[in-house]
């Protein structure tokens, strides 16, 4: 009996994806585990894997159709049935011919492969060979002639899917390679983005890609609340031309998320400044010997350090509201996100347990988790679990702005880029006047949970914290 694919829960509240590529073709073997098509979600793309051992018989998506959890992906034949099906076609095939025309069924079969074997070689095809051809039966001609539009690509190798990281898929996409054309190199015939590259920089031509055109025309079975509400736009076109993009990936997923968080989440924003003079003299001092150790000692480094010890003051900024059950869940690990600009648009990996970590260890795992996250390969892990995000646009330039809550979260910070200012140091009757290096820092937060006097205190916390380098991170 077949057996359909439905989409899992892939947990996180996560209850839709963007189907990336499909690994697979009808009629290819598969074996329990093996990937048989790339979801992408606001988290990360996801390779889906086959749930059974067998044969795909029949696939009702294709790349760029948005599909929800409990919707039919696959239809599998399993492997013992696929084996019984085909034995069984064999046996009935032979009784088939018989009874459709004994001796003359036998005459047509062989007259059918005589054909077949000409038309293979159509230099050597006589007037009478032409003449059939055109006597072909309309209806099987245009059936025919639709199967081959549906179905422009060959038939995968009946070892199935490619060996590959997601990563490498995405680059045999950008590149236009198919993976079944490259040479593996790496263990267990995997793939590698090497090999990819190598195989292109050959210029040898690789299988067509499926029309892009085609995934644009492609709507979203349903439209989420957070769009449908704005309700109908007038037509642009009639002050002048327009070019209209897919909302896809991440920048959909991020409209989805940003919509509902400022929706459902009552944002009041708090503005301060802390003067890093000598947090950025301390930076300076100590990050050639951070970059020895294979880290990069940045400012958000240190917003990481004094986030926390923020946090352990004031635990209801690192919480979530369950409306359901009206309660504050005070979470008592810190797992921090930090907002990364990528090509594909903003995504926030979180950091794991940022008060066990020393300034070394947080400046190379930052590192890291940056170059992942703008290489696109940041894993489903990455994204999830975050208990407080910090955003920092300062290195982009700006004197300030108002973050959105990452939800579930209760409240983000922002740093905007430091500027030397003129600061008057001293009191009325003794003072001088003095560059600083003064920068902004914005909280963003939720008004159900935390009230504005909450926040000042929160910001004092970390304006102290970066004012005194030495301290932070001796007590951290």
């Amino acid at each position: 009996m077949p057996r359909e694919f439905k989409l899992p829960d892939l947990g996180e509240g996560i209850h839709e994806g963007e189907v990336v590529e499909v690994l697979v073709s009808v009629g290819d073997k598969v074996e329990d585990g093996s990937p048989v098509m790339i979801i992408e979600t606001d988290k990360a793309e996801t390779e889906v894997p086959s749930p059974v051992n067998g044969v795909v018989k029949e696939i009702k998506v294709k790349s760029g159709d948005i599909v929800n959890v409990g919707d039919v992906l696959m239809v599998f034949t399993e492997a013992g049935e696929a084996e019984e099906e085909e034995a069984e076609e064999k046996e009935e095939q032979p009784e088939k011919d018989e009874k459709e025309g004994g001796g003359e069924a036998q005459e047509a079969k062989a007259e059918k492969k005589e054909k077949v074997e000409k038309e293979e070689q159509p230099e050597e095809k006589k007037p009478s060979e032409k003449a059939e051809e055109k006597e072909e039966p309309a209806a099987e001609k245009k059936e025919k002639e639709k199967k081959e539009v549906e179905q422009p690509e060959a038939k995968r190798p009946e070892g199935g899917p490619v060996p590959a990281a997601p990563s490498t898929r995405r680059l045999a996409r950008e590149l236009a390679v198919d993976l079944h054309d490259v040479t593996p190199s790496g263990p267990g015939g995997r793939v590698t983005s090497e090999d990819v590259r190598a195989f292109a920089e050959e210029g040898k031509k690789p299988k067509e890609a499926p029309e892009e055109k085609e995934v644009a025309e492609k709507k979203p079975a349903a439209q989420p609340p957070a769009f449908a509400e704005a309700g109908p736009l007038p037509d642009f076109t009639q002050w002048g031309p327009v070019e209209r993009q897919p909302l896809r990936s991440v920048r959909r997923a991020t409209a989805k998320r940003m919509a509902q968080s400022w929706s459902q989440i009552p944002h009041v924003t708090h503005a301060d400044e802390a003067d890093i003079t000598e947090l950025e003299a301390f930076r300076q001092k100590h990050k050639e010997e951070v970059a020895s150790k294979g880290g990069s000692l940045s400012l958000t480094v240190f917003a990481l350090k004094a986030a926390v010890a923020a946090l352990r003051a004031f635990p209801r900024f690192n919480a979530s509201l369950d409306t359901e059950n009206e309660e504050i869940i005070l979470k008592n690990y810190y797992h921090i996100g930090v907002a990364v600009d990528t090509d594909k648009g903003l995504i926030v990996p979180s950091i794991r347990d940022v008060d066990r970590k020393n300034i070394y260890d947080l400046s190379r795992e930052l590192d890291e988790l940056i170059g992942r996250a703008r290489e696109g390969k940041v894993d489903r892990d990455d994204m999830s679990g975050g208990t407080f995000t910090i955003t920092n646009v300062g290195p982009l330039g700006g004197t300030g702005f108002t973050p959105i809550i990452n939800y579930p979260q209760v409240a983000i910070l922002g740093l905007a880029k430091a500027h030397y200012r003129p600061v008057v140091m001293g009191d009325e009757r003794n003072f001088k006047i003095v560059p600083r290096l003064i920068l902004p820092l914005i909280v963003g937060f939720d008004h159900r949970v935390l009230d504005g006097a909450d926040a000042a205190r929160f910001v004092n916390m970390v304006i102290s914290a970066l004012h005194d380098p030495e301290q932070l991170l001796m007590t951290m």
